[in-house]
């Protein structure tokens, strides 16, 4: 689709520098090893796809920082100077990929402090006493970490799924999850409770694990025409329930036309993956592996049947 992220190439990001790759699908899950960039990477093409303007690019760089340090923050106001600092922490991007151009510098000079943007054909530098700092999001465009949605994010997921009348199909999803579970829903304004046994009970009592599921099926829903981000996709889902996670999505994604991508460091998710699409067909999917080569980020990019290929030759996706 002519709106998909196929390319990228990431000059400078966090740990990538002048890294290129293309090849992405429908669906794309990214390997690799521990520490190798798994996560940066996607946070580098979720930030070249939201970056269609200015407000939009400096509300999607300042939440990188924060979401990797939740922990850090759990409990604390998180307000303006918060974003400000986060946001200045990533003082040079430089992406580029078949969709935008997108390009930040912090500039400092004699103390002399201003802000450079460079997206698509426009460059634009403004002193930091006269930016903005317009908070502006794209709902079509999520980013699920390896800490979940908020209960209020889930909230806002789940109004899509009511948008679109497909509640019974949310709870059907949920009833192969857990039998026990006949019902969902968001009470006391934003508060995710289930059903069983005639009584609704906070999610939280059921674990990491359903709560990611059901925050995954009501994402896919909210992302129609967009793209979503997922940072270790099977967090707390036992390895049982990984086919039918990947059976949602390749079904949910190409119905609501969403580009998914999802880091793992399971090989049983990975094969789960390639077994659930050679049982459907499904041909719009690829498998990044990312690797060090000379103390530099490389990729390679497998397509649906090289995926399928190696797990059924009981091979490793190749190392480095």
């Amino acid at each position: 689709m002519d709106n998909y992220l196929k390319s990228i190439n990431i000059k400078d990001f966090k740990c990538f520098k002048n890294f290129e790759a293309n090849g992405f699908k429908r669906v794309n899950l990214i390997g690799g090893k521990n520490n190798v960039g798994k996560t940066a990477f996607m946070e580098a093409c979720y930030t070249n796809i939201s970056s269609t303007n200015i407000d939009k690019m400096w509300t999607v760089i300042s939440s990188i920082k924060f979401r990797r340090n939740n922990l850090e923050y759990l409990g604390e106001v998180f307000n303006l100077d918060t974003m400000k600092k986060d946001f200045e922490s990533l003082a040079v991007i430089n992406i580029s990929s078949n969709l935008n151009i997108s390009e930040f510098r912090l500039l400092n000079n004699n103390g002399k402090k201003e802000y450079k943007f460079k997206i698509n054909n426009k460059e634009i530098i403004i002193n930091i006493n006269d930016f903005s700092y317009n908070i502006e999001r794209d709902k079509k465009i999520q980013f699920i970490d390896n800490f979940g949605l908020t209960n209020s994010e889930l909230k806002d997921m789940f109004e899509a799924v009511q948008k679109k009348d497909k509640e019974e199909v949310l709870y059907s999803y949920i009833n192969e999850f857990d039998s026990n579970i006949v019902n969902f829903k968001i009470i006391g304004g934003d508060k995710p409770q289930c059903k069983v046994d005639g009584e609704y009970r906070d999610i939280n009592e059921f674990g990491d694990g359903l709560k990611h599921y059901i925050s995954i099926i009501c994402s896919l829903y909210a992302c129609a025409n967009g793209y979503l981000f997922i940072d270790e996709i099977d967090n707390g889902i036992h390895w049982t329930q990984l086919d039918k996670i990947w059976e949602i999505i390749l079904k949910i994604s190409k119905e609501q036309n969403v580009q998914l991508f999802a880091t793992t460091h399971s090989k049983e998710c990975i094969e789960s993956y390639g077994r659930i699409s050679k049982k459907f067909e499904e041909k719009d999917i690829s498998f990044i592996e990312l690797g060090q080569k000379n103390k530099k980020i490389e990729s390679i990019i497998y397509e649906s049947d090289e995926v399928i290929e190696q797990i059924y030759q009981n091979q490793e996706i190749r190392g480095w």
